[in-house]
C-alpha cells in the first residue's frame, strides 16, 4: 500500500470507526504509564508518542503534569477527536500529522512511545529506517518504548498486515543503539472481548561516542 492509499485508510478509520469500538482502545494505558513512570523524567522532559492518535495516553500524562508532549500520527482525523476530548488542554500538545517514515525530528526526545506504528512496518528497510529515526531523535541517556503484537498475535489489525516481535526480536531489532532494561508479554483486551497478545520493551538509548 503507497503512502496515499494509506493516509486514506486511517482518515477512513477514525471517521467512521468510535474510539471506544477500535480493538486498540485503552482508557487507561496502564503498561505505557507504568513505563513511563518507572524512568522517573521530569515534567519538563520532551516526549513523543508515535501513532499517538486520539489515545488517551496524552490524557494521563497531562494530567501528571508533563508539559512538553508531541503525539505523530498519520491521521488528521484521529487529532480532530483529539482536540475535540481534551478541549483547551490540546493546546498543551504539539501535533505532528506525519507518516512516520517521512518525519525529520528538528530537536531530541527524552522518550520516544510507540504502542501503534511499529508493528505495521513489515519491510525489512522500513523496520531499519524507524530504528535509524528512533536513534536519531532520542537523546542519548533517552528511552524508547515500543509496544507491538507479541509473536503469538494477530497476524493483521484494522485489514493490514502487521510484522510481530518476542522479547528477543525486540531486543535485536533496536541493537546496537538501545540498551535492553525492561519487557514483557501481556493479553490486551479489546472492546469486543478478544485478547491480543502483545510485547512491550524499554529501552535505553546508548550513550556510546560513535552513536551520536
Amino acid at each position: 500500500m503507497d503512502k496515499s492509499a494509506l493516509k486514506r485508510h486511517w482518515e477512513q478509520v477514525y471517521e467512521t470507526k468510535p474510539l471506544e469500538t477500535v480493538g486498540w482502545y485503552q482508557p487507561l494505558p496502564e503498561t505505557s504509564l507504568s513505563l513511563i513512570s518507572g524512568v522517573a523524567l521530569p515534567v519538563d522532559a520532551p516526549i513523543m508518542d508515535v501513532g499517538g492518535g486520539d489515545s488517551y495516553l496524552t490524557d494521563h500524562l497531562l494530567e501528571q503534569g508533563f508539559t512538553d508532549l508531541s503525539v505523530l500520527d498519520i491521521s488528521g482525523a484521529a487529532f480532530e477527536r483529539a482536540r475535540k476530548r481534551l478541549g483547551a488542554r490540546s493546546e498543551a500538545v504539539h501535533w505532528v500529522e506525519s507518516d512516520i517514515l517521512d518525519f525529520k525530528p528538528t530537536r531530541a526526545y527524552a522518550l520516544w512511545h510507540d504502542r501503534a506504528t511499529f508493528h505495521f512496518l513489515t519491510e525489512p528497510d522500513q523496520i531499519g529506517r524507524y530504528v535509524s529515526l528512533a536513534k536519531s531523535a532520542v537523546r542519548p541517556g533517552g528511552y524508547l518504548i515500543l509496544g507491538t503484537f507479541s509473536d503469538k498475535g494477530p497476524d493483521t489489525c484494522s485489514g493490514l498486515p502487521v510484522q510481530r516481535y518476542s522479547i528477543a526480536d525486540l531486543q535485536q531489532v533496536v541493537a546496537p543503539h538501545f540498551e535492553w532494561m525492561h519487557g514483557m508479554n501481556l493479553d490486551h483486551l479489546t472492546p469486543s472481548g478478544n485478547k491480543q497478545a502483545y510485547t512491550f520493551g524499554l529501552f535505553r538509548r546508548k550513550q556510546l561516542l560513535n552513536s551520536s
